[in-house]
């Protein structure tokens, strides 16, 4: 049989899509990557605020600590199950770690909190952040200089937090708190009480140029937006810039577009 041109063209086309599917379904998709999380109390559940912000773009393992109290005598108790918390986690397949809870990584100020994250990257040999680095990462992406705090906390754990701030430079102007001690305290605080108080911490301040909402356990994600227009200035709040700085370090910007300020722009 003789090939014309135009049958030597047409094959060759053929053999080169059938080449190009044959590399496309070969290709493996792409997997997200997956965040370990340290959480204060004895809790695993994945965060409601990390699947909004991140949806299937991020996968999350996680364990608890079994902390019951935020003081400094509660969290004393708990550091010694760091290590094997952290072991854990990459034994299930985390390839980033975060230790959560603010007052727990903030607590004995920033030595401590480096220690912290050295810690759970010598016994697993990941990368690791905190919850107060999240934090304080967000307030200096902002400028913050001179902040309104409202947290949860009483007012021993409320001078640490004014110290750990001010040693990375930025002035708490007022800090309030809601002198709660037992982690399941937190949950019993309503989306409008929270937005209240934050918010009138804020307007009891003089000369801010920021709102730091602080305890991991406050579903505060959605109030962001909320309190940057009520206040007139940028929010950072725990849980929600713990996990942008947790995204981040396990490889994605970080955006959540539609949750504040800092959220919604790529970083």
């Amino acid at each position: 049989m003789t090939l014309t041109r135009r049958d030597l063209i047409l094959g060759s086309a053929a053999a080169a899509t059938a080449a190009l599917g044959d590399t496309t379904q070969a290709a493996a998709p792409k997997k997200a990557p997956v965040l370990g999380l340290i959480f204060p109390p004895d809790r695993t559940a994945i965060p409601e605020e990390g699947v909004a912000m991140y949806g299937d773009r991020l996968r999350y393992v996680t364990v608890g600590l079994g902390i019951e109290r935020m003081t400094p005598e509660g969290f004393d108790a708990a550091l010694s199950r760091i290590p094997a918390a952290a072991r854990q986690l990459a034994a299930a397949g985390a390839e980033a770690i975060e230790l959560t809870g603010t007052s727990l990584t903030f607590y004995k100020g920033e030595a401590f909190n480096r220690q912290l994250r050295e810690t759970v990257t010598r016994e697993t040999g990941l990368p690791a952040t905190t919850m107060s680095n999240g934090v304080i990462e967000g307030l200096k992406k902002l400028g913050a200089r001179r902040v309104a705090v409202a947290t949860a906390y009483n007012d021993t754990v409320n001078e640490r937090l004014r110290a750990f701030l001010i040693e990375h430079g930025i002035e708490p102007v007022r800090i309030e708190g809601l002198g709660i001690e037992a982690m399941t305290d937190v949950d019993k605080v309503t989306q409008q009480v929270l937005e209240d108080f934050a918010a009138g911490v804020q307007a009891r301040a003089r000369g801010t140029d920021s709102l730091l909402v602080s305890c991991g356990g406050f579903r505060t994600l959605e109030l962001i937006p909320i309190l940057e227009k009520r206040t007139g200035v940028p929010v950072i709040s725990s849980m929600p810039h713990g996990l942008w700085a947790g995204a981040r370090l396990a490889g994605l910007d970080g955006a959540a577009p539609g949750y504040g300020r800092l959220l919604s722009a790529k970083t």
